[in-house]
């Protein structure tokens, strides 16, 4: 392949992850974060683009591992991100560490910066990553069994359901201190006073500002360009951000004091275990092999490549073995987990190219866009309400996902029994996060003890996390039902036979009343047939 087409091709994926790259540190940085301010936001923003650049090219590349059957990568341009799925776990993480005294809160009660808590999360994900690369070596037929898309399909459904809250509240101003519209302090209006065209929470010029983003993505999809679509989600935060520019929304302060070229640990950040959120962290890493194995899937299928067989076995090994492998050396980079994109399907299907050297041009450029600092401070400058437009879209296209994952199960009693009661749950923790908030009261001064407690409140409070453990459950319980949802008898068929029989006295009758035979009527009533018959009986 010519290199400029390459350079041409690899930067329309990078424009095509760029939204989902910065998004997830953008809104664990910020107010409903940790609190880290805006030049660690802008840090992690840098770091973010530049660790996905690397990390992908390590998904692309497939390297054997020396002696043994196995591969890390997946061969093909499977790209990573940063994974949404972190940011419930995290952003619940951290509010229950400003509650429990372990991030530091001012006189006031406003959160302070938090950078042993973010260090934490990262240190219980490098853990747990361990458990998607063990999992990486079990036969791909068997990781389908336990972890099927009747437990992954609800899982990914509540994980976007979840993150739309956060959307929404950018969207409106913010997602910090703000969105309680106190009557005094620095946080009256949105983003805090003194902020240039600070406003109340939910002010119209915000909603206006965010729909300026959403309707241009959806302008684009209707009017745009086949490329246009693609980066619709691009073009709208671009759109977005030039109306925020015109109307002074922007703050310049970061970027003007932004340097002019950053890399990885130009911050660092004490690396720790937070019990409480391991278990959900293990069923974000589940949820993240699942979904590798569904975007591979999809990436050999736009690459008119076999997708079954041992060759596709393989890719799937090295691509899920890369994926945690990949989410550990973030977490040692100071970036949360990874996850393989799905985006860049998209584009492959629409250049007809799955050539690997666009792919390395994708993380070349994703590189330079992290090294060169002012354009990260810029990213982080982005008013939360054009953020929020755009977060808003992304977060319910996960959903979407979802619920394109639960579509390709079959419906039968025992799914739907499934679906219903892991669901149920779910959507409860995820509408009423604070339900499980008041079930222990334990307040001594036993550190363990209360760590433990916190686990158990953590994990019900986080809906998607109650969701999969419940699904696995029941999915390995309940047995499997002969059920053919296609033969089921309705209340349209179950009377069929009796129909027909009645047709067919009618028209006997029909014939003896007109004085005729009533064989050629029988005949005739036969062949007249031709599906249910609507019954004539209530």
């Amino acid at each position: 392949m010519p290199v400029l087409l390459a350079l041409l091709l690899g930067f329309q994926h990078a424009l095509s992850m760029l939204a989902g790259v910065i998004t997830p540190p953008i809104i664990l940085a910020g107010a409903g974060g940790a609190n880290l301010g805006a030049d660690t936001g802008r840090y992690l923003v840098s770091t973010s683009l530049i660790v996905c650049g690397i990390l992908s090219s390590i998904q692309i590349t497939r390297f054997h591992i020396y002696k043994t059957p196995y591969y890390l990568g997946t061969g093909l341009i499977s790209v990573v991100g940063t994974s949404f799925a972190v940011i419930p776990v995290a952003t619940g993480a951290f509010a229950q560490m400003y509650a429990t005294g372990f991030c530091p809160t001012d006189a006031n009660g406003n959160k302070l910066p938090c950078p042993q808590g973010y260090g934490a999360v990262l240190g219980t994900a490098c853990c747990c990553a361990l458990i998607e690369i063990l999992l990486s070596f079990t036969p791909p037929v068997y990781l389908k069994k336990f972890f099927p898309p009747l437990v992954t399909g609800p899982t990914v459904t509540l994980i976007g359901i979840n993150l739309i809250e956060s959307g929404f509240q950018n969207w409106a101003g913010g997602s910090g201190s703000c969105s309680s519209r106190p009557t005094s302090g620095p946080f009256v209006v949105c983003p805090q006073v003194g902020a240039p065209h600070a406003l109340p929470w939910g002010s119209a010029e915000f909603i206006g500002l965010g729909f300026s983003v959403f309707i241009t993505i959806i302008l684009c999809e209707r009017f745009g360009s086949p490329i246009m679509k693609s980066t619709a989600v691009v073009v709208g935060l671009l759109v977005g951000c030039i109306i925020a520019g015109a109307t002074g929304y922007f703050d310049r302060t970061t970027i003007d004091t932004a340097p002019a070229v950053s890399f990885i640990w130009v911050k660092t950040f004490p690396l720790s275990v937070y019990g409480p959120i391991v278990l959900p962290l293990l069923a974000v890493y589940i949820v993240l092999m699942m979904e590798a194995i569904g975007d591979i899937t999809a990436t050999c299928d736009v690459s008119r490549l076999e997708v079954e067989g041992k060759l596709f076995d393989s890719r799937i090994q090295g691509g899920v073995l890369a994926d945690g492998f990949n989410g550990l050396l973030a977490g040692l980079c100071t970036i949360t987990p990874m996850s393989t994109f799905a985006q860049n399907n998209g584009v492959i299907a629409l250049t007809r190219c799955a050539n690997r050297k666009a792919g390395y041009a994708a993380c070349f450029f994703l590189i330079i866009m992290g090294i060169f600092s002012k354009f990260a401070a810029a990213l982080t400058a982005i008013p939360s309400a054009v953020l929020g437009g755009l977060t808003t879209f992304l977060f319910s296209a996960v959903a979407v996902s979802g619920i394109r994952i639960i579509s390709t199960i079959p419906f039968t009693r025992r799914n739907r029994f499934i679906l219903t009661a892991a669901m149920s749950l779910g959507f409860g923790a995820t509408l009423v996060p604070e339900w499980f908030a008041y079930v222990f009261t334990y307040t001594g001064d036993n550190s363990a003890k209360q760590g433990f407690f916190n686990a158990i409140v953590l994990v019900m409070e986080t809906g998607f996390a109650v969701t999969a453990f419940l699904a696995i459950i029941l999915n390995l319980v309940l047995q499997e039902e002969i059920e053919d949802e296609a033969a089921s008898i309705t209340a349209n068929v179950v009377d069929d036979e009796d129909d027909r029989e009645e047709w067919k006295q009618i028209k006997h009758g029909k014939g003896d009343r007109m004085g005729m035979t009533g064989s050629k009527d029988e005949e005739m009533g036969d062949k007249s047939f031709d599906g249910p018959i609507i019954p004539t009986r209530a």
